[in-house]
């Protein structure tokens, strides 16, 4: 009999979290690497086993359905998990096929009533060997999925249809870069740390061990070895875990040009506090503060966690209340609630939760808080509306919707304010990518009250 190590059973418990619980992968990961205590090569196998079994789902899904008789639908939860992380083995890692196969077995008789076991086992033998009858290659021309159409190019690298024919559309002209993007956001993306103005500086950050510089952000450092949460600086706060995209759309709102001196700046949509913390530093340096707000009481703990001044303020309040009352801001953040398409590379289950409802459900909500951010800024100051997402009914829908109608507020050319990065699209407002740019797809546009 096969004694299924750790690592596996690891892995199984972050799926189990996910598809039980509605936990997000990296949030459960670290609380079961912890139950596990794994570390080192072993956490990295779990990560990769859960995360990238989560991020080909869809895929797997698809050739395990070509390998059973019955309908997929009825297959029992815990063995679809256990079948698609044997497919992801075989398909996608250096694991020798009777490995992946026998674990899986094993894995498949702790899972249901006792009395089943056997049956559990035998069944997933007989998918998984015959899953490892044909290479990705073959699987993809058996399922008649290997061809250029939208269809084919979403189903092999594991999107929703609609979320692929969204990222199509929101590439416009470069409609022929999908297929770098979909690939793009199948691959892990690395821990990239940022160093926190006022706290650190980023030579220092550079001087630690196992930190390579990012090639955007003037911030950040990328760690090569280790996980972040080992790093002293990063539990206390003094680094923060954030992807470039993310720091460069703070950098580019503290570069606009306003008139007068600065006294107060504004973060309304401030959870889990990466944003805030640029914006807290570079504020204080210029004698402003920063008021951040956060909607629910956990995230807004985390913002605090973040901040580290006396004068910066944390608000748990709903920002299109404007609970910070009849100030006006020089500068605000609004980096709206969304479906986060954008970070598919950081949320692997993120493409299964959302659906097109979605977006009619948060459309309102966003151009609330965008009119909400106009309304709290002063004459000559300036806007930065931020997603973490691509589609356009997210963002230049939202902000020309919302321009549309009203007199007091112009759109400038954000691009200008982030001269590291090439290739910020067509403008004014800038997309980044994670095929051209390796961040997530993060959208800006600089609004200025006039």
């Amino acid at each position: 009999m096969t004694k299924v190590d750790a690592p596996r059973r690891a892995a199984l418990q972050i799926l189990r979290e996910v598809r039980s619980n509605g936990a997000y992968a990296n949030i459960a990961a670290t609380g079961v690497l912890a139950e596990f205590d794994l570390a080192g090569k072993d956490a990295a196998f779990t990560t990769e086993l859960a995360f990238g079994t989560l991020r080909m789902q869809g895929w797997y899904d698809l050739v395990l359905s070509a390998c059973i008789s019955r309908d997929w639908n009825d297959v029992q939860n815990d063995l679809k998990d256990i079948l698609r992380m044997g497919a992801h083995q075989i398909l996608d890692m250096r694991v020798p096929d009777h490995a992946a196969v026998d674990t899986s077995c094993e894995l498949a008789r702790d899972a249901g009533e006792p009395g089943g076991a056997k049956g559990r086992a035998g069944f997933v033998n007989a998918v998984l060997r015959k899953v490892a009858a044909r290479d990705t290659d073959q699987w993809r021309a058996h399922l008649n999925l290997d061809g250029d159409d939208l269809r084919s190019l979403a189903a092999r690298t594991s999107h929703p249809e609609w979320v692929a024919r969204a990222l199509a559309d929101s590439l416009g002209s470069r409609r022929a870069e999908l297929a770098d993007l979909l690939e793009a956001d199948n691959a892990p993306a690395r821990p990239v740390l940022v160093a926190r103005p006022g706290r650190i500086t980023v030579e220092e950050l550079l001087s630690m061990p196992d930190i390579e510089p990012a090639p955007l952000s003037p911030l950040a450092g990328i760690l090569v070895k280790g996980a972040p949460g080992d790093l002293p600086d990063v539990r206390t706060g003094v680094l923060g875990v954030q992807d470039e995209g993310s720091q460069l759309v703070a950098l580019a709102l503290t570069r606009a040009e306003i008139e007068g001196s600065e006294v107060a700046w504004l973060d309304m949509c401030a959870g889990p506090g990466g944003k805030a913390a640029i914006l807290e530093g570079i504020a204080l340096e210029r004698g402003a503060a920063l008021t951040a707000v956060e909607q629910h009481r956990h995230r807004a703990d985390l913002v605090a966690h973040s901040l580290h001044s006396a004068k910066s303020h944390v608000i748990t309040g709903d920002a299109s209340d404007s609970p910070w009352g009849d100030q006006l801001f020089d500068r605000v953040l609004v980096d709206v609630p969304c479906t986060g398409l954008g970070a598919l590379r950081r949320r692997p289950e993120s493409r299964w939760r959302r659906t097109p409802e979605d977006l009619t459900a948060l459309a309102p909500i966003q151009r609330q808080l965008l009119n909400a951010a106009i309304d709290a800024t002063r004459p000559g100051g300036v806007i930065g509306y931020v997603t973490c997402s691509p589609h356009l009914a997210e963002t230049e829908f939202v902000v020309s919707d919302v321009l549309r109608k009203r007199s007091d507020v112009v759109q400038e050319d954000a691009r200008a304010l982030l001269p590291e990065v090439v290739d910020c699209g067509e403008g004014p407002a800038v997309q980044l990518w994670p095929h051209r740019h390796g961040t997530d797809a993060m959208f800006l546009a600089i609004l200025r009250k006039k």
